[in-house]
């Protein structure tokens, strides 16, 4: 069983910038798709970005292009997301999500198969 664990999430200011991580502890094996999701209070969970770690792709939402990046570090199999210029409409719950296959993957419309617990980040203006 595949678990997620995010961190990094906190309070910052609007212009700042944060990294979040995810990890998957026990789990050795390469994840082939895995991303990142948010929801704020009141929405949808919308997801932000996604990365097939077989071809090492990456796909974004269009509203988040130019600020959001995702990338891994194989060596300590972590997915990070690093966001800068943080607005306070980026206030959310962001949550690391993955799929042990690549079904979908290259599409938005890929379903996770696992899901982390979350991290809250919340951006004052």
């Amino acid at each position: 069983q595949v678990r997620l664990v995010e961190s990094g999430g906190g309070s910052v200011q609007a212009g700042g910038s944060l990294t979040l991580s995810c990890v998957s502890p026990g789990w050795d094996y390469k994840l082939p798709c895995m991303g990142w999701f948010r929801q704020a209070p009141g929405n949808e969970r919308e997801a932000v970005a996604r990365l097939n770690t077989g071809i090492v792709t990456t796909y974004y939402a269009d509203h988040v292009k130019g600020r959001f990046t995702i990338s891994q570090d194989t060596d300590n199999n972590t997915l990070y997301l690093q966001i800068s210029d943080l607005k306070p409409e980026d206030t959310a719950t962001y949550y690391c999500a993955a799929r042990r296959d690549y079904y979908y993957c290259n599409s938005d419309s890929w379903a996770p198969s696992y899901w982390g617990q979350g991290t809250q980040v919340t951006v004052s203006s």
